[in-house]
């Protein structure tokens, strides 16, 4: 790892590689010890010679977007961490285009189509997460997915030599799903179409998903988001309610007793107490209800 660091010093400023970084800073759901470097690419040029070295070197590394539903271990990981986070590229173009980079908040995405009068996206202007991990997860909230906008995505390569652009048809979107989580790439950006409309009455809309999130979810604590998949013909958090899980916890991790949906860090919460937590709720359920619930929080290994 050493003689991979210096390699990396060589390519990043020394102010995008932090060293021995713990997760917990990155990550959502605040757990999480460190890892061998954290790497911030400042350019998409910078991100694929990055990549190139790692992949050469055979270094384990792992692509960070917002760090919104991923964990790491709390005993932290021999592992590189790339983050997309400085890729914050937004362009509008021609027939209600916009274009932006993997690093992009989908906040920042949604209000920038609002300013741009374009409607579409504003389901996504709470979710907490950036475009390449929406895109690579196809988020969603209140009817709205990104696959209903997305017109193409840039992916390169997990060794940075090779760059493809995908369609929408060629994305596979499902519910939670997309090509890119079997596909070995990196997705770099997005293209977006949208459709015109009045920014009074999109800012209204986006006004208005905020409000009921706010009334609704844990926000004011520190979660993953959806703890599970919603399945097929049931919500998960009416199932967890019903099976009286509400409020349950092991140690910091907490069902949420504002929405059973979500698992919360109440205070100094770790990645194992997570896990057992997940495992208790979802091994409650399928002996309850025989419904078997399916992880949406990443635990990395």
């Amino acid at each position: 790892m050493k003689t991979v660091l210096e390699q990396i010093r060589r390519i990043l400023p020394a102010a995008a590689v932090l060293e021995r970084e713990p997760m917990k800073d990155h990550c959502s759901f605040c757990s999480g010890g460190p890892v061998s470097a954290f790497l911030i690419p400042g350019q998409e040029e910078t991100l694929l010679k990055l990549l190139v070295l790692l992949r050469e070197s055979g270094a384990p590394f792992y692509i960070l977007g917002n760090g919104t539903n991923v964990v790491f271990p709390d005993g932290g990981k021999a592992c590189f961490v790339v983050s997309t986070e400085k890729l914050q590229g937004l362009t509008s173009g021609k027939e209600n285009h916009i274009s932006a980079q993997a690093g992009v908040t989908l906040s920042r995405l949604a209000s920038f189509a609002q300013e741009h009068a374009l409607t579409g996206l504003e389901f996504a202007s709470g979710i907490p997460g950036s475009v390449g991990g929406g895109i690579l997860m196809n988020a969603g909230a209140y009817g709205g997915e990104m696959k209903d906008a997305v017109v193409s995505v840039r992916c390169c390569s997990r060794d940075g030599k090779e760059i493809r652009e995908y369609s929408a048809a060629e994305c596979d979107f499902a519910y939670r799903h997309s090509l890119f989580q079997q596909e070995e790439c990196v997705i770099l950006s997005a293209e977006f179409c949208l459709e015109s409309g009045e920014r009074s009455k999109i800012a209204e809309r986006m006004k208005e998903l905020s409000i009921r999130r706010r009334e609704k979810q844990p926000l004011n604590l520190p979660s993953a988001g959806s703890a599970f998949r919603r399945p097929s013909g049931y919500y998960a958090a009416a199932l967890i309610e019903q099976c009286g899980l509400k409020g349950v916890s092991v140690g910091g991790a907490q069902v949420s007793e504002k929405h059973a949906g979500f698992i919360v860090n109440t205070g100094g919460a770790t990645t194992a107490e997570l896990e057992a937590l997940l495992t208790l709720v979802s091994n409650t359920v399928k002996e309850k209800t025989g419904v078997e619930l399916q992880r949406e929080v990443i635990l990395i290994p």
